[in-house]
């Protein structure tokens, strides 16, 4: 079963569009698909429809028993095949509450599941604290999410050297993660270059197919439906890119 973990270093690079982005490619191929939401803002719970859960991934995590996370699986608005895990401000208080070993409290409580879906969908906080590293060590795959400005080489080294170190000590199944270019306006001579020192730095890591900022991308998300459902030029765009997108993260198709 795919997992994808949806990162970012920052707010306000539109890392919640792009896991939302990836889930709505896998919701129009009929994908099963379950979206965690890790972030304590809920912005993915809400594009999909949840906005009162009964409970949440905080109060899985929190139970801590194997498998436990099912009783707060909810459907979202966009159809049966699609689930949530949603979140809750009170999410943001466990990132002071790390123990040894509370790295694998999300895999705990997600186990038993997976065999219900055909991709797991992460959207992580934006930073790399407790909630991120849970991701990480349940996740086969990661996507770093930025945008083509002045602090994202940084940024993305951060994010990297992290991974690479879940990697290395923790999931040695998760790949090389890569990074994702979004809201993308091609015209702004700082965003070309910008993009041009990421590639030179991280080379194919940096996935060819860049998101550009589009109205519709919002819109969509504020009727709780997917964009492959946006039935607007800007949304045909968008949606075409994000299923090139996720054919990358999960070459292949299903497994």
């Amino acid at each position: 079963m795919p997992t994808l973990a949806v990162l970012s270093m920052k707010g306000g690079v539109g890392k919640t569009t792009v896991a939302l982005g990836l889930a709505s490619a896998a919701w129009n191929r009929h994908w099963r698909t379950l979206v965690i939401d890790l972030d304590p803002q809920a912005n993915a719970s809400m594009g999909m429809g949840i906005l009162d859960p009964a409970l949440t991934v905080g109060d899985a995590l929190a139970d801590g028993r194997p498998g436990v996370a099912a009783e707060a699986v909810v459907p979202s608005t966009w159809g049966r095949q699609v689930d949530v895990l949603p979140a809750e401000p009170a999410l943001e208080h466990r990132v002071s509450e790390a123990a040894p070993g509370s790295e694998q409290r999300l895999r705990t409580v997600l186990a038993g599941i997976g065999h219900r879906y055909d991709l797991v969908v992460a959207d992580c906080p934006p930073s790399l604290g407790e909630m991120s590293r849970n991701a990480l060590h349940a996740a086969s795959q990661a996507a770093v999410v930025t945008e083509p400005g002045y602090f994202a080489l940084r940024g993305a080294q951060q994010a990297i050297e992290a991974i690479d170190l879940v990697r290395s000590e923790g999931n040695r199944t998760l790949q090389r993660p890569a990074l994702v270019l979004n809201r993308v306006r091609g015209t702004v001579a700082e965003h070309r270059q910008r993009i041009a020192e990421l590639r030179d730095a991280f080379g194919n890591q940096v996935s060819d197919i860049e998101i550009p900022e589009r109205n519709a991308i919002g819109q969509a998300e504020a009727a709780g439906m997917p964009i492959h459902a946006w039935d607007s030029p800007a949304g045909r765009e968008v949606s075409t890119l994000f299923d090139s997108l996720l054919d990358r993260l999960v070459p292949g198709g299903l497994r």
